[in-house]
C-alpha cells in the first residue's frame, strides 16, 4: 500500500468504505450535486436489530490499497456507486458496459454496486431493476436517499454471513491463511501442518473475525476476538499482524470511550444496543478498565445467531492509558516491515487525535515525531504537500503552534519546487498566509501599536520577505506593496542599516508600477488586509496647534470707551477651581482659527533611517469643516534630531475642526497616519473653532516712523509709532489711510486718544479729528480706501509754572496709541517713563514752545488689522 490515508482516525475501523464514481462525462457539479446526497446516508439502524452501521464514501480510492483489505477490512471496498448521464436508449448499452468495467477494478472486494442513471426515460427506466436507478433529471431525484438505505441495508446481509461463516470455523487446519500482498512469497513452501502455522492461521482469522464484528455494530464482540488474536500471534511472533489486532483493540476500545469520535466530525455518533453498555457512566475514569461484558449484552436478531461460546465476559476494554500504550506496542510492530510503513504512519495519525482527545500534548509530539520520520516510498509532490500540510493540521490540534506553522511553511515551499514544472505559487501564498498566527504575526498594523514584539522578528521578517516574493510571482504587484510596506512599517527596529536600504530600494521598485494607497485589498478566498501607514517614516514625537499671527489674530470686540459689548455677569469667589473635563479630554484648545486664513501645525519629527528621508505631498487630516491642506514636501538628513515641520492650511467654512493626523507620500506609498494610532505623541489638543471670516484693515500715515516704542506691546496687539516736532501753538494735520485688504467689508470704526502724562501741563484738545467724514465712506468694501485727518494742535499754558520748561526739557508730549486692531482705535496716554538723564535732551534750550509729539500709527504698506462690527 503506498498512498497513506491521512484522514483515518480510529473510528473508521467500524466503518464500511463505498466508493463514489462518475461513468463516462458527468460535470463535476452534477457529480458532487449527488455524492453530497449520498454521503449524508453516513449510518443507519439495522432493521430488526439494534445495531448501528456506519459507511465512509470515497470518490477517489487507490486500488492497490484495495489489496489490504483482509489485514484490516476497513480498508476493503465493499460497495459501489456510480453515476453517468444517459439521455437516449441507444448509449445504454455502452454505458452499462462502462459500468461493469468499473466494477472490475473492485471486483474481488464488492458487496453490492449501485448504477445511478440520469436524463434516461422511457421503456428502459421503467424496467424493474435493482443495481440500476433511473432519474428523468437531476433536480427531479427525490429518492436517492432511500435508494442508498436501501443499498446499505444490502451490505449488512453480506457482511452478516461473512461475519457468520468465519466465526464459526474453528478447527485449525481448515482456518485459511489470510495473507498481506508482500507476504504472499514468503509462506510458499512453509509446512501447513505445524502447530505453528496453525497458531498464526487462527490468530489471524480471529483478527479479521474481530474487524467484521467491529464492522457489524458488535463492539463487545469484536473486543473479545481482538484480545484472542493478540494471544495467538504474540505467540509465535507475528509482529505485523499483532499490530494490527493491538490496532483494533485500541480502535475498539476508543469507539467505546468516546462516542463523539476524535476525528473532529460533526454530530456524536451514537451506539445503541450492545454497542453501548449500561456502566458508560464510568468510562472516562483513567486506570481503570472498563467492563464491556454485561449480562444480556450480546443480542441476536433476525439474521444471525449468538456469537460462539467463546465469548465470555472476562475480557476487557482498554482504558484511555492502556490505549496509548497498546498503540505504541502496534507502531513497534509494524515499523519491523518496511513495507508497513503506510500503516505505520495511519496508526500514529490515529494516536495523535486520540491523545487530543485526551488533551496529552507532549505524548502526541513524539507520535507525530515519529511519523514525520517514516520512510515511505518516492513520494509526489502532490502527496509532499499532502503529508506536510496534515502534520501541520495535527500540530495545531494539540496546541504546538509554532511547529504546525513550520510544517504548513514547508508545505507552502513544496507548492512552488524546482521539480515542478508549474508551480502552484497561488497555494504557495495561502499556505503562507495560514502559517501567519503561528509565528505570532499579523497582517493588521494595529496589533504593533499594543505593546511589545511578540515572536521572533528574524523568522517574521523571513516570513514576510516570502510573501512579498510569493505575490509578485502571483502576479499583483499591490500584494508586493502592501506586505513590503508592512514590513518596513512593524519590523523597523529590527532591520540593519543595510536591510534598511535594500527594502526600500525594492519597495520604490514596486511603487513605481504600482503605487501604495490606503484602500483596503480583499484577497479570492475572502480575507481582506487593512491599509498599511508608514507612521515610522518620519517618527512624529510631538503635534501642536498654532495660533494664527498677531496681526491676524481675532479679538474679542470691545467698546474703546470702556464698556464691554457682552453684559457683565456677577462674580463669585470660589476656592474650588472647577475645570471643564469635556473640553480637556476633547483637546480643545482655546484660542480661535478664521475662516479663509492660512492656519499652521507643527510636528516635530525624527528621521531614523541610515539615509536622508524624502517626504513628498505632507499635509493635514482635519475633520469637522471643509479645509485645504496645503502640502508640503521636506527632506531630512539622515538619522536627524527631532527637526520642526510646519503644516499648513486653509479652512473654508466655520464650526470646529479636528487635527486628526497627517498624510504623507513616502517611497511611493501613501500613507493616512492618524494621531491616535501615533504611539508616544505629545499633543496639547487638535481641537480648535474656526470663527467666520473677518476684515482686515491696513493703515499708513502721512508722518515718518518713530524711532523707538514708547510704550511696549502687550503681544496680543499690533502697534507702531510715528513722530512730529511741532511748536507751541503750531498745528498740523496727520492723514490716516485705512485699506481695506481682506475680502469683508468693514462696518464700524472708532477712534479715540489718551495723553502720556500726569502733570496736567495740556489742556484743550490736543488731538482733533471729524469722524463723520471717515464713516461716511463706511461700509468699506475690499479694496477700497478710506481716510482720517487728525487735527494736532499744541497749546500750553506757561502762567505760574515755575518748573515747566524743566518739565519739557523731557522728549516733549508724546501721543501713543493702543495696537489697530479690531475695533480699529487710537489711544493717547500719559507717559509713564522716567525721564533721562539729561533734561534738555530733545528740546530746544530757550525755546519753551518746543514740543515733540509722537503719535501711533501704521507707515504705508506695512502690517494689518482687524475690523468687524459684531465679531471680533
Amino acid at each position: 500500500m503506498s498512498v497513506p490515508d491521512y484522514m483515518q482516525c480510529a473510528e473508521d475501523h467500524q466503518t464500511l468504505l463505498v466508493v463514489v464514481q462518475p461513468v463516462g462525462i458527468v460535470s463535476e457539479e452534477n457529480f458532487f450535486r449527488i455524492y453530497k446526497r449520498i454521503s449524508s446516508v453516513s449510518q443507519i439502524s439495522v432493521r430488526d436489530s439494534q445495531r448501528v452501521l456506519y459507511i465512509r464514501y470515497r470518490h477517489h480510492y487507490p486500488p492497490e490499497n484495495n489489496e489490504w483489505g483482509d489485514f484490516q477490512t476497513h480498508r476493503k471496498v465493499v460497495g459501489l456507486i456510480t453515476i453517468t448521464d444517459c439521455f437516449s436508449a441507444k448509449d445504454w448499452p455502452q454505458t452499462f458496459e462502462k459500468f461493469h468495467v468499473q466494477k472490475e477494478l473492485y471486483g474481488s472486494t464488492l458487496y453490492d454496486s449501485r448504477l445511478l442513471v440520469f436524463g434516461l426515460q422511457g421503456e428502459i427506466a421503467e424496467q424493474p431493476r435493482t443495481d440500476v436507478a433511473f432519474y428523468p433529471s437531476y433536480e427531479d431525484c427525490a429518492t436517492v436517499e432511500k435508494r442508498i438505505e436501501d443499498f446499505i441495508e444490502s451490505l449488512f446481509i453480506v457482511l452478516e454471513s461473512k461475519r457468520l461463516d468465519r466465526a464459526t470455523d474453528k478447527s485449525g487446519d481448515k482456518i485459511p491463511l489470510l495473507c498481506v500482498p508482500f507476504e504472499k512469497k514468503d509462506f510458499v513452501g512453509l509446512d501447513t501442518d505445524s502447530r505453528h502455522y496453525k497458531k498464526r492461521c487462527q490468530g489471524r482469522m480471529r483478527k479479521h473475525v474481530g474487524d467484521l464484528c467491529l464492522q457489524a455494530g458488535m463492539l463487545q464482540d469484536s473486543l473479545v476476538h481482538y484480545h484472542m488474536a493478540v494471544e495467538f500471534l504474540r505467540s509465535v511472533n507475528d509482529f505485523l499482524w499483532l499490530g494490527a489486532a493491538l490496532e483494533g483493540l485500541c480502535s475498539a476500545s476508543v469507539i467505546y470511550h468516546y462516542p463523539g469520535g476524535t476525528g473532529g466530525k460533526t454530530g456524536a455518533r451514537r451506539f445503541q444496543g450492545s454497542s453501548l453498555p449500561a456502566e458508560a457512566a464510568n468510562r472516562h475514569r483513567p486506570g481503570k478498565p472498563c467492563s464491556c461484558l454485561c449480562p444480556g449484552a450480546l443480542s441476536t436478531n433476525g439474521i444471525n445467531p449468538d456469537t460462539s461460546t467463546e465469548i465470555g465476559r472476562a475480557k476487557n476494554c482498554l482504558s484511555p492509558e492502556d490505549i496509548i500504550e497498546k498503540y505504541k506496542e502496534a507502531i513497534s510492530c509494524y515499523g519491523k516491515y518496511k513495507n508497513a510503513g503506510v500503516i505505520e504512519l495511519e496508526a500514529c495519525v490515529k494516536a495523535v487525535r486520540v491523545l487530543a482527545i485526551q488533551k496529552r500534548s507532549m505524548e502526541a509530539s513524539e507520535f507525530l515525531q515519529n511519523a514525520v520520520y517514516i520512510n515511505l516510498r518516492q513520494l509526489s509532490e502532490e502527496e509532499r504537500i499532502q503529508r506536510y500540510s496534515i502534520l501541520s493540521e495535527l500540530y495545531e490540534l494539540i496546541g504546538f503552534h509554532r511547529k504546525s506553522a513550520f510544517f504548513k511553511r514547508v508545505a507552502a515551499m513544496q507548492c512552488v519546487a524546482p521539480s515542478i514544472a508549474e508551480p502552484g505559487w497561488r497555494a504557495c501564498y495561502k499556505l503562507l498566509l495560514e502559517t501567519l498566527p503561528g509565528y505570532s504575526l499579523s497582517l493588521d498594523p494595529q496589533d504593533f501599536n499594543k505593546g511589545t514584539h511578540r515572536g521572533w522578528a528574524a523568522v517574521q521578517m523571513r516570513l514576510l520577505h516570502e510573501l512579498v516574493y510569493a505575490s509578485r510571482r502571483m502576479g499583483n504587484p499591490a500584494l508586493s506593496v502592501r506586505h513590503l510596506s508592512f514590513l518596513l512599517q512593524t519590523m523597523l527596529d529590527f532591520l540593519s542599516d543595510q536591510e534598511k536600504k535594500d527594502v526600500t530600494q525594492s519597495l520604490e521598485n514596486y511603487t513605481s508600477k504600482c503605487p501604495g494607497t490606503m484602500e483596503r485589498i480583499t484577497l479570492p478566498d475572502g480575507l481582506t488586509l487593512p491599509p498599511v501607514a508608514l507612521t515610522k517614516l518620519p517618527i512624529v514625537r510631538c503635534v501642536k496647534l498654532l495660533s494664527l499671527p498677531a496681526s491676524l489674530r481675532p479679538q474679542k470686540m470691545k467698546s474703546l470707551l470702556g464698556q464691554s459689548v457682552s453684559a457683565k455677569s456677577p462674580f463669585i469667589y470660589s476656592p474650588i477651581t472647577v475645570h471643564s473635563r469635556g473640553e480637556e479630554r476633547s483637546g480643545k484648545i482655546d484660542f480661535q482659527w478664521v475662516q479663509g486664513d492660512v492656519c499652521e501645525v507643527q510636528l516635530m519629527v525624527y528621521n531614523p533611517m541610515p539615509f536622508e528621508l524624502r517626504v513628498e505631498n505632507m499635509g493635514l487630516l482635519t475633520s469637522g469643516v471643509e479645509f485645504e491642506s496645503l502640502p508640503a514636501a521636506l527632506s531630512l538628513p539622515a538619522e536627524s534630531g527631532l527637526y520642526p515641520v510646519t503644516l499648513v492650511g486653509v479652512p473654508q467654512t466655520t464650526g470646529t475642526i479636528t487635527v486628526n493626523g497627517y498624510h504623507t507620500t513616502v517611497f511611493g506609498v501613501f500613507s493616512d497616519c492618524f494621531l491616535d494610532n501615533l504611539p508616544g505623541v505629545k499633543t496639547g489638543g487638535s481641537t480648535v473653532e474656526v470663527i467666520p471670516a473677518l476684515p482686515r484693515l491696513q493703515i499708513s500715515t502721512s508722518l515718518p516712523r518713530s524711532a523707538h516704542s514708547l510704550q511696549p506691546s502687550s503681544g496680543d496687539e499690533v502697534s507702531t509709532n510715528v513722530s512730529v516736532q511741532l511748536y507751541n501753538g503750531e498745528t498740523q494735520h496727520l492723514v490716516v489711510k485705512l485699506e481695506n485688504i481682506g475680502m469683508e467689508p468693514l462696518e464700524k470704526l472708532e477712534v479715540t486718544s489718551k495723553i502720556l502724562t500726569t502733570k496736567e501741563k495740556l489742556y484743550g484738545d490736543f488731538l482733533s479729528w471729524r469722524l463723520e467724514e471717515t464713516l461716511a465712506q463706511f461700509p468699506l468694501q475690499p479694496g477700497k480706501v478710506a481716510t482720517l485727518t487728525v487735527c494736532i494742535k499744541v497749546k500750553l499754558d506757561f502762567s505760574c509754572q515755575e518748573n515747566l520748561l524743566q518739565d519739557l526739557s523731557d522728549d516733549g508730549i508724546s501721543v501713543s496709541g493702543f495696537p489697530l486692531c479690531s475695533p480699529s482705535r487710537q489711544v493717547v496716554r500719559p507717559r509713564a517713563d522716567s525721564k533721562p538723564a539729561n533734561p534738555a535732551e530733545g528740546s530746544r534750550p530757550g525755546d519753551p514752545g518746543h514740543v515733540k509729539v509722537s503719535h501711533p500709527s501704521t507707515p504705508p504698506g506695512e502690517g494689518a488689522a482687524r475690523q468687524g462690527a459684531s465679531r471680533s
